[in-house]
């Protein structure tokens, strides 16, 4: 690519006024400026580190497509910059010949300067959204030159620093979250967390196999890891897409996580199965006792349902032994699911046992509040100097033998008790005197 042939002869009718002298002198100035900017930016994207890193990449993908138009397009940048530096040389030269130009040598500048001095060929090498229908040569003024590497330029770049911006973040990243995942996976080695054996370690060769894939398709496509910014102009305007790294990191926390928890298993599984051995043991004796009590109340308790009495906690005893041997050969990352199990199991069986017991000895809980209230009311009549009342010493002697006899109706006894509490709250409550004096009368 470049400009094509000698420039045309300016015999014919310039584009516009003629430019005088200071106009011609303004426009050289001008674009001697704008020829050094182009050329340094030029420089610039032929050197960034993006370009090269793409130049020597394997791509795939979206990013291959793209970076193979991008070639193009700073193929033929350089062909249109090559094409202005000629005119403006060109320009330069004329306007060098003389110190006060001749109208021929102005009219000969205004035609370059500003009218469609500059022919171009292969314009169709780029997609036509940028070059518009495919031709074998365009005509351009100087400025529309300017403006064509311009969006070149900007689109080019924007690819550029792009896939820069990705490879610049995620490789990094990966790496360092690779770095942890290794060190998981050989701690999660120690506490015997492996595929196959753990969800754990499931999941860790499932995080292993992302990382891998995820870091070969950031380096080979990076503009698909790319997020363009919303109605951002600027060059590279935008944000690595990290959705799959984030998710990733996250699953390796909750793993790690994990570890946590069979290494704190490791850390305190002696005091653990030591608590719950005594818990299984209480729960033991407890129902030992609820069935020692049973056959108690059966023997003294007459009339009365007692409820069954469950044999010792075996399954869980055996469940405690299977615990142990997992703490004697390491089994960390069984015993740890196992563990928090039969600690909420014994809790809730040595809370029924206790209600095992409560129930059973519920009648003798009854017989006992009955003795207590009898004896509490004979120490209160004798208080009174009314113990040797004799319908008190009848219905007292009564609901003694039926409390103290076996087997015992509670229902029986219950209905003495009261009839001993009635006679003594009569004789306990003062009479007004006027049946006094009626009962004296009627003795007299």
């Amino acid at each position: 690519m470049g400009a094509a042939g000698p420039f045309p002869s300016y015999a014919g009718r310039p584009p516009g006024p003629v430019m005088d002298r200071d106009e011609a002198d303004r426009a050289l100035a001008r674009l001697g400026a704008e020829h050094e900017a182009i050329e340094t930016s030029l420089l610039a994207l032929q050197d960034h580190a993006g370009r090269r890193l793409l130049e020597g990449a394997e791509l795939t993908g979206v990013t291959r497509d793209r970076w193979a138009g991008a070639e193009q397009s700073i193929t033929l940048l350089w062909g249109y910059f090559d094409a202005y530096a000629a005119a403006l040389a060109e320009a330069r030269e004329i306007r060098a010949r003389r110190r006060l130009p001749s109208r021929d040598d102005l009219v000969a500048l205004t035609c370059l300067l500003r009218g469609q001095a500059v022919t171009v060929a292969n314009g169709a090498a780029l997609p036509s959204s940028v070059t518009g229908p495919a031709r074998l040569s365009e005509r351009f003024t100087l400025e529309e030159l300017v403006a064509r590497m311009n969006t070149l330029y900007a689109r080019s770049l924007d690819l550029i620093v792009a896939a820069d911006s990705v490879w610049s973040a995620l490789p990094a990243r990966i790496d360092l979250l690779s770095a942890e995942l290794r060190r998981t996976r050989s701690l999660a080695h120690s506490v015997g967390v492996r595929p196959g054996e753990h969800p754990s370690g499931d999941d860790l060769e499932s995080i292993t196999a992302e990382l891998t894939a995820l870091r070969a398709q950031v380096i080979s496509d990076p503009l698909a890891f790319w997020l363009p910014g919303p109605g951002s102009a600027a060059p590279g305007g935008g944000r690595p897409d990290i959705t799959r790294y984030d998710a990733a990191a996250r699953a390796l926390e909750e793993v790690r996580r994990e570890i946590e928890a069979v290494l704190a298993v490791r850390q305190d599984a002696d005091q653990r199965l030591a608590r719950l051995r005594d818990l299984l043991s209480r729960a033991d004796r407890t129902l030992a006792e609820a069935r020692t009590a049973r056959g108690e109340v059966l023997a003294k308790i007459a009339a009365s349902e007692v409820p069954a009495v469950s044999g010792p906690p075996t399954a869980l005893q055996e469940r405690l032994d299977a615990a142990a041997d997992y703490r004697r050969h390491a089994q960390w990352h069984r015993l740890s699911p196992l563990l928090e199990a039969l600690e909420r199991e014994a809790e809730d069986e040595l809370v029924r046992a206790r209600e095992s017991l409560t129930e059973v000895t519920a009648p003798l809980a009854v017989r006992a509040e009955l003795r207590g209230r009898l004896d509490a009311y004979r120490a209160k009549v004798s208080r009174h100097g009314l113990a040797e009342d004799p319908v008190l010493i009848e219905r007292y002697d009564a609901a003694r033998r039926m409390l103290w006899s076996a087997p015992c109706d509670l229902r029986a006894a219950e209905q003495a008790v009261l009839r001993y509490q009635r006679a003594a709250a009569e004789l306990l409550t003062p009479r007004p005197p006027e049946d006094r004096r009626d009962e004296q009368g009627e003795t007299r």
